[in-house]
């Protein structure tokens, strides 16, 4: 099954890409997501600030800059899983540093043959 992980945190102090890089405890959970052989992708996000939301209303496109919703939580990054089930999809979003600093949510992908 397909699983996606948002990694949310508070924008305010995020660590940079290097300090990422050389965390040990972000350097395991890397090693145990190759070691598992279920990531299919995965990419860091830029901030919030150079987001573009897209709006289509009444037939008018409404572009703004910015997010969605005023949080001060933000998605920072998305993990794309072939997990054998959700239990083993819990067990690598709470391996993840952002478990501890903000949250990993999950959320199943809906195959495109499992749509009606």
């Amino acid at each position: 099954m397909k699983y996606v992980l948002l990694i949310c945190d508070d924008e305010t102090n995020p660590p940079t890409n290097e300090e990422l890089a050389a965390d040990p405890a972000h350097q395991a959970w890397e090693a145990d997501l190759k070691r598992r052989g279920c990531e299919l992708a995965g990419e860091r996000l830029r901030p919030v600030a150079d987001a573009t939301t897209v709006r289509v209303r009444d037939g008018e496109t409404l572009v703004s800059d910015g997010p969605f919703a005023e949080t001060k939580d933000f998605v920072g990054g998305i993990v794309i899983l072939d997990c054998a089930n959700l239990d083993e999809a819990i067990e690598i979003a709470a391996g993840h540093v952002y478990a501890r600093r903000g949250c990993v949510e999950i959320r199943p992908v809906w195959e495109w043959n499992d749509r009606a």
